[in-house]
């Protein structure tokens, strides 16, 4: 096994950290600030991967998909939140999981109507097909590196926007005391509603990058909304730091657990055994790690103990 081969899937395994990050800062946003479960997170992700197929296919630009995956995306998650979840506040969990539920489903049946049950592609600009040369002799596709460049880069604005504007001093204070920042005059309900936007802008996002690299289909979103979830656990509820630390740890633990239990197994056993069974633990190998996590430090990573 070669240092070149090792490199490019440490790198494969920080593009899909990085994509599960865009995915699950919006989804653990939401739920620090609002308190709110929303399974129908993934929804929004297949939203912006429908929206990029689309509008790049009719345009033939691959920027102007991009940009209808934001706007799609948020439009649907600013109207999701004052239609539906506006009523859910102060409604347990229980009614929360099951009416975003219903959203996943409402979703779903729409996207197949609309699209059908044929996937859609989406491709990639002109200069960023083919491959990049990196060092060691490694060949590595300029557009997962790009996706690596674009995540990292919405992280560190993520980080500012949070840790020195005045909306995210009022983000972090409705995560602490969402009554007291309403009694200092503060418009929650707006806040609120950009919170929720915001998150589903970033799901749509998420869901355009990736729908170059695989088809956009109905229920694409929903495998990668229980990785968000485990990511969000790992790193911590309502932290950024923890969203984007907690999905790099998964996109790596994945990746890599793919790739090498396999070769690992085949020293002890038959090829074909080693396969299945290097394939079915490196499935499991992210909920260990979450479960690791959680017995070593029940709040995640960067979570706040409670109490």
């Amino acid at each position: 096994m070669s240092a070149s081969l090792i490199i490019e899937q440490l790198l494969n395994g920080l593009q899909f950290g990085v994509m599960l990050f865009l995915m699950s800062a919006g989804l653990t946003l939401i739920f620090g600030v609002m308190g709110l479960i929303n399974l129908a997170h993934g929804s929004l992700y297949m939203i912006g991967a429908f929206a990029a197929a689309v509008v790049a296919g009719w345009s033939g630009s691959f920027w102007l998909g991009l940009g209808a995956s934001l706007m799609a995306a948020a439009l649907a998650g600013t109207l999701v939140e004052l239609l539906v979840i506006r009523r859910l506040y102060r409604r347990d969990h229980l009614d929360q999981v099951l009416a975003t539920f219903a959203l996943i489903l409402i979703f779903s049946e729409s996207a197949r109507w609309v699209f059908g049950d044929f996937p859609l592609y989406l491709g990639v600009p002109e200069f960023l097909s083919g491959v990049v040369k990196l060092p060691f002799d490694i060949s590595y596709s300029k557009y997962r590196l790009a996706i690596i460049v674009v995540g990292l880069a919405i992280a560190a604005g993520l980080f500012l926007l949070i840790a020195k504007t005045r909306l995210g001093i009022q983000v972090r204070a409705g995560e602490g005391d969402r009554e007291m920042i309403a009694a200092l005059g503060v418009d929650i309900s707006k806040l609120y509603t950009l919170v929720f936007a915001l998150g589903a802008a970033l799901a749509g996002l998420a869901g355009a990058l990736v729908g170059s690299l695989q088809s956009v289909e109905v229920g694409m979103g929903e495998p990668v909304l229980i990785l968000a979830f485990v990511v969000i656990v790992i790193g911590g509820i309502g932290s950024i730091k923890g969203a984007l630390v907690g999905a790099l740890l998964v996109g790596l633990t994945d990746t890599l657990g793919r790739f090498l239990l396999p070769v690992a197994f085949k020293a002890v056993m038959e090829p074909a055994a080693a396969t299945a069974v290097g394939s079915a633990l490196a499935s499991m190998a992210i909920y260990i790690l979450m479960a690791a996590v959680l017995i070593a430090r029940p709040s995640g990573l960067f979570g706040k103990a409670a109490g």
